[in-house]
């Protein structure tokens, strides 16, 4: 090669980056851009305003000046406030030390897998299940294995199953519940089973939580059974949480990851070199949300719930369609092999013809094929003008 190819010659990237894919999410999402009066129920963000108090208290911070640097792991308040809450919500006792703010639940789960697996370690993961599990474990030098999730077990755990695919590489197994895309959640027994097989074969649990609060079936202001409260099972737990979902604070990238001593500040290190911090204003922000009026977190569940009859009765009434209730989250997941067409298949030709954004269920693994993923984080009205649009098609 002569100096002048060699000059011309583009960087190159690397392996690891182009590993990585572009999730059907994505794909849908870059399409719906270019469509005129798209009706957005492809991505997984509140319709919600962030509440006023919320900004209002990042509004402060601008004005005081607190725009400055924090600690890698997080400003110690919102530490303090974040162990307040999981003990008081979770019933789990953490240390500040124990607790690391991220950019978002994606972000503290890249810094979960950078810290706790090696390169060529197993990571076992829900199918169906959040396209960015994988990423992250791939991009910590990992390998995740897929474990099935059966909707004819309405998506419980099936520990015999599940301990057959561990092998000697098999560092942690991951869990999400409620479970993005089915609405699903682990049942007690379910949490004890996987306890026991984190236990009997010394697996660390990545407990991604973030849905934790959209409950519809259950007392107001509770949130799902967190594994890390299960006997022994704190230190063998992290945690994974976000302040996206529940406060409608997507765009303020702010989360955390709570864990034993030792990988807390592992994953502060790794903070620290990748990002310095997560801006001190979000932190702020944030705290507010911890600590303040919990009203609209209760109001938003409310209308959630009153969208999700609304969504799945019409998705029943839709030939091809059928659509269980989901129990969390804010996703409906309706078996669509009635229609003949495959999860892609259907979701272009919705979003093509009718101007809906869905996402297939191929999106979320093998298990998810036949299945198109609708959120109704979106208003009433909206939803209605979309399943009318759907139906006109089928």
């Amino acid at each position: 090669m002569t100096i002048t190819e060699q000059r011309t010659k583009p960087a190159k990237p690397s392996v690891r980056s182009q590993s990585l894919g572009v999730s059907g999410i994505r794909k849908i999402f870059e399409r719906a851009q270019s469509i005129r009066d798209v009706i957005r129920l492809e991505i997984g963000e509140p319709d919600f305003q962030t509440p006023e108090n919320i900004k209002e208290a990042a509004r402060q911070a601008i004005t005081s000046g607190r725009t400055k640097y924090t600690p890698g792991a997080g400003m110690i308040e919102l530490r303090k406030a974040i162990a307040d809450k999981l003990q008081s919500e979770n019933k789990i006792h953490y240390e500040p030390i124990e607790i690391v703010v991220a950019a978002g639940a994606t972000s503290a789960l890249n810094l979960s897998m950078l810290a706790a697996i090696d390169p060529g370690e197993e990571v076992l993961i829900p199918n169906p299940g959040w396209a960015t599990y994988a990423y992250a474990i791939s991009i910590a030098g990992g390998v995740p294995i897929e474990y099935k999730l059966d909707r004819r077990r309405d998506y419980a755990f099936d520990k015999d199953y599940v301990n057959s695919l561990v092998t000697n590489k098999t560092r942690a197994i991951l869990i999400n519940s409620p479970n993005n895309p089915t609405g699903s959640i682990f049942t007690e027994r379910d949490l004890y089973a996987i306890a026991e097989l984190s236990l009997e074969r010394g697996l660390t649990v990545i407990s991604d939580e973030v849905y934790e609060k959209f409950l519809y079936d259950h007392a107001p202001g509770e949130v799902s059974p967190c594994i890390g409260s299960l006997p022994d099972m704190k230190e063998r737990t992290i945690v994974v949480n976000s302040f996206s979902k529940t406060y409608a604070m997507t765009g303020w990238r702010v989360g955390y990851v709570a864990s034993s001593a030792p990988l807390a500040d592992a994953m502060a290190k790794v903070n620290t070199a990748a990002n310095s911090c997560v801006s001190q204003i979000s932190q702020i922000a944030a705290l507010e949300a911890l600590t303040g009026p919990q009203n609209s977190v209760k109001e938003m569940i409310s209308v959630y719930k009153e969208r999700r009859s609304v969504i799945v009765k019409r998705l029943n009434e839709i030939n091809g369609f059928e659509c269980p209730l989901p129990k969390g989250a804010f996703y409906a997941f309706p078996n669509i092999t009635g229609t003949g067409l495959s999860s892609f298949d259907l979701a272009m030709k919705i979003l093509e013809t009718g101007h809906v954004a869905t996402v297939p269920g191929s999106s979320f693994g093998s298990e998810g094929e036949g299945y198109v993923r609708l959120s109704y984080s979106n208003s009433t009205q909206n939803i209605e003008v979309a399943m009318d649009r759907i139906s006109k098609l089928f």
